[in-house]
């Protein structure tokens, strides 16, 4: 059985780049000017909240029962600005199948900022 992707293959050295942690949703509330995004305030365990936009919200349009969920996210991906006042620090992790999409959560005895590898 041949196994496909979507996407080229990459070498272990640059996955390895990647950290993906556990962090709990803390807040989360639509924002103002967007149909799609979401701002999340997140306990990553690294000592101070962070901040992500998603472009999830139809996914969720009760965005609060994601409050207390804990999470993976991609930690280390350099921050960018959106909407021209909000800087995202980082990538909520979700499956996707047709045209239902997921946030990936993990066991919530699994501690905040636990590393997933």
């Amino acid at each position: 059985m041949e196994l496909k992707s979507e996407k080229d293959e990459i070498k272990f050295e640059d996955f390895d780049k990647v950290e993906i942690r556990v962090a709990e949703v803390k807040e989360v509330e639509r924002v103002e000017g967007s149909d799609k995004l979401l701002r999340f305030r997140l306990d990553a365990g690294d000592g101070e909240d962070r901040q992500i936009l998603s472009g999830i919200a139809k996914f969720y349009p009760n965005e609060q029962e994601l409050v207390g969920k804990k999470l993976q996210i991609v930690a280390n991906l350099k921050p960018r600005k959106m909407m021209k006042k909000y800087v995202s620090q980082g990538m909520i992790l979700s499956a996707e199948h047709g045209d239902q999409l997921t946030v990936l959560t993990v066991d919530p005895s699994v501690l905040n900022g636990s590393i997933i590898g």
